[in-house]
């Protein structure tokens, strides 16, 4: 008797890794950057942290349970690490029912409006992040200052970013200390506070190899030419803001990054090239969440005219 044939939605994982693990890597590849979120913004990250993801594994039942009537995935670790990516998306002191609307809109409808793991077009920490950043503007800009609030929440001192302080004219990129940006010691989400703990989850991930190279290189390879090429400080485009955050942890997204190497590419390039535009030449000093979002949008396009070779298929001789 033949073997019938199984049609399922992406992710298609071709070793023993499930989709379970891959997650729970990337949960566990997320754990020195949490620890120096609640180093430097304690109390606050943890309330933003917790509510995110008990917002999202919450909204993921509910909805497999009463209205899809498919059987319940919170237990492949996908919500968890929606939750704790868009917790990373957000500052320290935003009020519990702001990170409850963004938890309902990044699963709801940025996930299991299009079916659920597998089916979504968009990455939907990234939906709940610019939903909130467009919605609650004032309270979606408004950073707590590293250290000092430790045990303040909501009511923290805040601060501009470095780059939005770049935006504003106020400071010049002479001005920004690199070793802040690498130790975490800046105003920002709960994501953007230390370079080397998402390094070092970055290189988890690769030597795992639940990621490739391919498209973090390509977005940073990408910011930090064009940065030398229009004249501005590359290091401080690359370790400021959600470049690294995006570029390892989102950009990197299974369900909504092209398939072949050289897809993903492309992809890559673009989003370093559409982040570098809309911080230079946008209103928003950040731009990282929109482009992935944008490129998110066009990956069928790359997956159909960007395609591996097929297997046994020899190249035309010339």
């Amino acid at each position: 008797m033949e073997r019938p044939l199984i049609i399922s939605a992406p992710p298609h994982i071709h070793t023993q890794r499930t989709v379970r693990s891959c997650m729970w890597h990337v949960v566990a590849a997320l754990m020195p950057a949490l620890l120096c979120a609640l180093f430097y913004f304690g109390i606050g990250a943890a309330v933003v942290i917790v509510t995110s993801i008990i917002g999202c594994v919450i909204t993921e039942y509910l909805i497999t349970r009463f209205m899809s009537g498919h059987p319940t995935t919170i237990a492949n670790g996908s919500a968890v690490l929606t939750g704790l990516l868009l917790a990373f998306n957000l500052p320290s002191n935003l009020p519990v029912w702001i990170i409850l609307i963004g938890s309902v809109v990044a699963i709801g409808i940025g996930k299991m409006a299009f079916g659920g793991l597998g089916c979504n077009i968009f990455n939907p920490a990234l939906v709940g992040r610019v939903f909130l950043l467009l919605s609650f503007p004032a309270q979606m800009t408004t950073w707590p200052l590293p250290s000092v609030n430790r045990w303040m929440y909501p009511d923290a001192a805040t601060g501009a970013t470095p780059l939005g302080l770049l935006k504003q004219g106020i400071m010049t990129f002479d001005d920004i200390n690199l070793t802040d940006c690498l130790l975490g010691a800046i105003g920002g989400s709960l994501g953007e506070v230390s370079a080397i703990a998402l390094l070092l989850g970055g290189i988890y991930l690769l030597a795992t190899r639940i990621i490739s190279w391919h498209i973090p290189v390509s977005i940073l390879a990408t910011v930090a030419l064009l940065s030398v090429c229009i004249g501005v400080n590359p290091w401080v485009e690359l370790l400021s803001g959600g470049m690294l955050l995006g570029a390892i942890f989102m950009a990197t997204d299974y369900v909504t990054s092209p398939m072949c190497h050289r897809g993903m590419i492309v992809y890559g390039i673009m989003i370093g090239v559409i982040t570098i535009i809309i911080r230079q030449w946008g209103a928003y000093p950040e731009g990282m969440s929109f482009a992935i979002l944008l490129m998110n949008g066009c990956t069928p396009l790359i997956n159909r005219y960007i395609k591996p070779r097929k297997f046994g298929e020899r190249r035309a001789k010339r």
